[in-house]
């Protein structure tokens, strides 16, 4: 009884805690760190201050894992509490009075900041040919992501979003290195090899955004048309690809300035692509860190490209950074207004065709999770991406579509100026919706936010309406129905008429199969790359009649399309392997090395395919599994060992490594390789002799994955 007596009070005290926050207004935070990547801590402090709103007995931060050295309360040191999750001065302190709070401390941040020591090869660039000679340079990369309430690993913060503060963040680090964080630099300063560089910011922002990376990097800078510096940042290494990287960035920045009809509200844009970046990319105030794997050559454009991820973290400038949401049922007011606002700029600058099909494809997404009872509401703080994202976006496209493009842009003007630099909810949003249109709009509430089910025919009703290459498709489909036989009579008969590349892509994907050779062979030969790529990933076996036809495929300006290409060609056409290797030798492909890791799988595989140089191909495609690589390439090279039953004790250390790798879904990828290569005894036997030289974290893991 005493025991749940001290709990409820416990509790209590908790709970009054946190309601008395709101209290107290934290107004500025000067902040100063010392990031450390040997020992992977932070050193720092920080200078609060903060005005009191009414009489209240306590103040407190979100502080994780900290030590504290000193506790200033208005320059005197003052008794705290450090919990290991939050630092909490008791005290009085009477309303209407401003006081400073100074914080010195350490912490070795268990999240949030990610320091990885970038072992980078350099000289094989994408496209190049793999015998380049390569050089090794080594370096650090650091840098945060603090998304949710994660800002407190590494700052005393808070992790309430509703406390906005205008933050100034001074770095010390090593002379060489380059760094990056919210706001405009205005001070960069050396001594004892090393550099201090201060930023500043005007205006408040949640904690979570606030952010910094360091490493070996070099800026482009460009202006948009209202007059905003814009930093484009990336490695010495890939100068070649700053322009298809960045392309499009001013066009974007001037489209949504233009589009959203608010002046953009900070005073600078940073980019900056990292290594291993846990997501696409984090749209931090003003400073978006993104994954280095959107740093494409031109060829790789095609494929890949930063376009959408670099409007959808833009338009979180304003939605989720100007006007932040006031809780996690509130998240539909960040992605699903950044994601709308990210297919709007790929409508101005691909065509209204791509724009369209894009929605088709994610309404038919959409429909297949909800359709599988898995659907879920915009107001649900537990909702997946799916539904935040792209049944989000699919609401705004839906609204203003309800109440005309000249109100929807009114409501939204008004919405994000109403709020600026404070908390919001949906039901703030839609109200200026109501006033901006004068229409009453619970049932659109009803059935867009409120509903789990995705409404498809209502989605699929307006793009019919919208986009007369979507209307022809399903005419198409109805016409085909499961006869697929008659597919190519009806192809044949309108193939000349569509003029949509969308369309005729889409429709290869769905019948190739069911094509005569003569068929295929006239879109090879006819059409553009993009529709002969369908071809590529769809048609299951390639008829020795268009043979040669297929083969031309292998010089497509498409990283997607020549390995698609090269593995049916290499499976179909046995006697010809050596000439399709040799002819793919000296590709790369994109980031992941799609082409390249697939090439030494098959050359690898190939009996009689230079017996001499296998050594050094399999020296090649095991040390992709280096934690040097980015994980996408450790993943691949990991796959295709384990399909040539290929591990070495080397790799196997390297994958058990993996294991705990601080993205979730590579490391979830990787314990299952592990999980299924010690199913079999040998393997295990294999591993007794690697055990002695693993970590003592590694030899825990591999003990409980044996269930000892």
């Amino acid at each position: 009884m005493k025991l749940s007596l001290v709990l409820v009070f416990f509790l209590f005290a908790q709970l009054l805690e946190a309601q008395v926050q709101d209290k107290v207004d934290f107004i500025k935070g000067d902040v100063y760190i010392e990031p450390n990547p040997e020992e992977k801590e932070i050193i720092g402090t920080v200078q609060y201050e903060f005005n009191v709103l009414k009489d209240v007995d306590s103040v407190f931060l979100d502080a994780k894992n900290m030590e504290f050295s000193n506790v200033l309360l208005d320059s005197k040191k003052v008794k705290f509490t450090n919990s290991g999750e939050n630092l909490v001065i008791k005290r009085k302190f009477k309303k209407g009075k401003k006081h400073l709070l100074f914080l010195d401390y350490k912490t070795t941040p268990k999240q949030t900041v990610y320091f990885i020591e970038n072992t980078e090869w350099s000289g094989s660039d994408l496209g190049a040919l793999a015998s380049t000679p390569l050089s090794q340079s080594n370096s650090y990369q650091i840098w945060t992501q603090g998304q949710g309430k994660y800002t407190s690993h590494w700052l005393p913060s808070f992790d309430d979003m509703t406390e906005k503060v205008v933050f100034d963040l001074s770095i010390s680090f090593n002379k060489g290195y380059q760094v990056f964080a919210n706001g405009i630099l205005i001070k960069k300063k050396e001594y004892n090899n090393h550099t201090l560089w201060k930023f500043d910011m005007q205006k408040s922002m949640s904690s979570y955004l606030l952010a910094f990376a360091i490493g070996d990097f070099k800026k482009k800078t460009i202006k948009s048309k209202s007059g905003i510096p814009i930093e484009l940042y990336y490695e010495p290494k890939d100068s070649l690809k700053v322009e298809p990287t960045y392309r499009y960035t001013k066009k974007i920045f001037d489209f949504l300035e233009s589009e959203i009809g608010v002046t953009y509200p900070w005073q600078n844009y940073k980019q900056i692509p990292v290594q291993d970046f846990l997501y696409a990319g984090m749209e931090n105030t003003g400073a978006t860190i993104f994954s280095n794997t959107f740093v494409v050559d031109s060829t790789a454009f095609m494929d890949k490209n930063f376009v959408n991820v670099n409007a959808h973290e833009l338009a979180h400038q304003w939605f989720g950074n100007l006007v932040t949401e006031q809780s996690g049922e509130h998240h539909w007011l960040h992605e699903g207004f950044a994601t709308y606002y990210a297919y709007l700029a790929e409508k101005e600058i691909f065509g209204e065709d791509y724009f369209y099909w894009r929605l088709l494809e994610t309404a038919q997404a959409l429909n297949n999770f909800s359709g599988e009872g898995n659907g879920e509401a915009l107001t649900d703080p537990k909702a997946g991406s799916l539904t935040f994202y792209e049944k989000g976006a699919w609401a705004l496209v839906m609204l203003k579509e309800r109440v005309g493009e000249a109100n929807f842009r009114q409501g939204i003007e008004n919405h994000l100026s109403k709020y600026a630099y404070k908390n919001v909810t949906i039901r703030d949003f839609m109200w200026e919706m109501e006033k901006a249109s004068g229409m009453k709009l619970s049932d659109f509430e009803e059935s867009w936010l409120q509903e789990s089910e995705f409404p498809l025919e209502k989605a699929k009703a307006f793009l019919i309406s919208h986009n007369p290459s979507i209307k022809t498709y399903f005419e198409i489909k109805d016409g085909i129905g499961d006869m697929t036989t008659f597919a190519e009579a009806l192809l044949t008969e309108q193939w000349a008429m569509l003029t949509s590349d969308k369309l005729k892509y889409q429709l290869l994907l769905d019948y190739v199969n069911d094509l005569s050779p003569e068929f295929i062979m006239k879109v090879l030969n006819q059409e553009n790359l993009k529709v002969r790529q369908a071809i590529a990933f769809a048609l299951r076996k390639v008829p020795t009649i268009i043979k040669k036809d297929f083969e031309s495929l292998l010089k497509d300006k498409s990283y997607k399309t020549v390995e698609s290409a090269l593995y049916q060609l290499w499976t179909d056409f046995p006697e010809r392997r050596n000439l399709y290797l040799d002819e793919t030798s000296k590709i790369i492909g994109l980031p992941d090395r799609n082409v390249r890791l697939l090439w030494l799988t098959l050359a690898l595989a190939t009996p009689d395919y230079k017996m001499d140089l296998k050594p050094k191909y399999y020296e090649e495609l095991s040390g992709y599994t280096g934690s040097e690589h980015h994980f996408e390439v450790r993943l691949l090279a990991f796959q295709y060992l384990k399909s040539l039953g290929a591990f070495n004790d080397a790799t196997i250390k390297n994958l058990i490594q993996a294991c705990d790798h601080h993205v979730w879904h590579f490391k979830k990828s990787c314990r299952k390789l592990l999980k299924d290569f010690l199913k079999t005894e040998a393997n295990k036997e294999r591993l007794k002799g690697i055990y002695p030289t693993l970590s003592l974290e590694q030899q825990k893991y591999i003990d409980k994955t044996l269930g000892k």
